[in-house]
């Protein structure tokens, strides 16, 4: 059977990487609306039902329009904004969150994209609350680099038109940035961690990094005991891999560019005993793992194929 699938807003920077992803299926048939009718609601709508499966690649307020303009049962669902992260009604569409994931997606008619910057944390840090090696009400914080491309098509032509642009810019400085509470939330956090984001020149590519005081936390926890939670959380072989312990300075791999165009994600764990401090980080692709790539492995999700389809690890 060949499933029809509708990217709503396919001309926007994640819209084209999972068309371009997709374009050699033969299990699916791509939906498109006419150039000179891509204006039209009736247009959008028409495609929108007619779609197995409809990707929305818009600002939030226009894809809660677009979940309107679905008037049957059939056509499910995956919003690629940030309109429906936290939507109860909705699966969270990051599979590797949690053992029951992969099936709650694949089941759900209505699944919600994750964030990029999000998905490094809740995968560094749900895996010790849940094993109780970190209280809940930690105060968390949270640093984190991504490349330009996450801004989206004006940030992305503003960075590429400027001869000399910044090398490292921070942002969200009003601490209220809109990954916040889906992070919070799937991050298993008592309260709101401290964000701070920066934007690098480069085009895409991502580091996450949660540093913990070890001496705030209950218990004689280790660094090894941080390591150990964290991978017996994640299943071998699959996008997530968690990288082995090592008591090293720096790492080359900790380029936020060692992933770019896979699905994959790495996660280390650093730290000294002896001075009582540990930092997670996490390393994948704000347009891959953090965008397009999580939704082709979630459309695979919904049509029950093999999750690596159309994506490298």
């Amino acid at each position: 059977m060949v499933a029809k699938v509708f990217i709503d807003g396919e001309a926007g920077t994640t819209g084209l990487q999972i068309r371009e992803r997709l374009a050699a299926r033969r299990d699916i048939e791509l939906l498109s609306v006419p150039a000179e009718r891509r204006k039209e609601i009736a247009a959008r709508a028409e495609l929108l039902n007619a779609a197995d499966i409809a990707i929305l690649c818009l600002p939030d307020d226009a894809a809660r329009e677009s979940v309107s303009l679905i008037g049957n049962d059939t056509t499910r669902v995956i919003d690629a904004s940030t309109a429906h992260r936290t939507d109860p009604a909705w699966a969270y569409g990051f599979a590797e969150m949690s053992g029951e994931q992969e099936g709650v997606i694949a089941a759900a008619k209505r699944v919600a994209n994750p964030g990029c910057y999000p998905q490094g944390v809740i995968a560094t840090v749900r895996p010790l609350v849940e094993a109780g090696l970190v209280p809940a009400d930690y105060p968390f914080s949270v640093s984190a680099i991504s490349g330009y491309s996450g801004g989206g098509r004006k940030m992305i032509e503003a960075y590429e038109a400027d001869a000399d642009p910044a090398s490292f810019a921070p942002y969200g400085l009003k601490f209220a940035h809109k990954h916040l509470p889906e992070m919070k939330l799937y991050a298993k956090m008592a309260i709101d961690p401290v964000f701070m984001p920066s934007v690098g020149n480069y085009a895409q590519g991502m580091v996450t990094m949660v540093p913990l005081q070890l001496s705030a936390l209950p218990g004689n926890v280790t660094v090894a005991m941080f390591h150990d939670a964290i991978r017996d959380w994640f299943k071998p072989g699959g996008f997530v891999e968690v990288a082995e312990f090592a008591e090293v300075d720096k790492l080359p791999e900790l380029d936020p560019r060692t992933f770019n165009g896979t699905n994959g994600m790495r996660l280390h764990v650093f730290g000294n005993d002896a001075r009582r401090q540990a930092v997670l980080v996490a390393v994948y692709d704000n347009l891959g793992k953090g965008a397009s790539g999580a939704a082709v492995q979630n459309i695979n999700l919904l049509l029950g194929c093999d999750q690596a389809e159309s994506l490298a690890a």
